[in-house]
């Protein structure tokens, strides 16, 4: 896991043909706007958590995002001990998100 800014995930995402966003936070907050190409995946449903990780490949380049970065550095730390290759979670989550968030 590494923790990265706005600035290098918009570079990294732009850069990477095989990222995949993930929004870890509750499907109500999701509901409240999200980051574009987003995939909400609750990380407080657990079982569901991991079960929708297990579908996941693990190859790829994911970008974890929540309300304000805890989550999203929990959820790193799991999907590494899964044996995800890359993940990366934004500091600050979408609460410092400066640009687009979509409903």
């Amino acid at each position: 896991m590494k923790n990265i800014t706005q600035q290098e995930w918009e570079e990294k995402v732009a850069a990477d043909k095989n990222a995949v966003i993930l929004d870890v936070r509750t499907e109500q907050e999701c509901m409240q706007g999200m980051l574009a190409n987003a995939q909400c995946l609750d990380i407080f449903a657990r079982d569901r958590f991991v079960a929708g990780l297990e579908k996941m490949d693990k190859s790829k380049s994911y970008y974890v995002y929540c309300r304000s970065g805890q989550r999203s550095a929990s959820a790193c730390q799991v999907m590494d001990q899964m044996g995800f290759a890359n993940t990366y979670s934004l500091i600050g989550g979408i609460s410092a998100w400066k640009g687009e968030i979509v409903k």
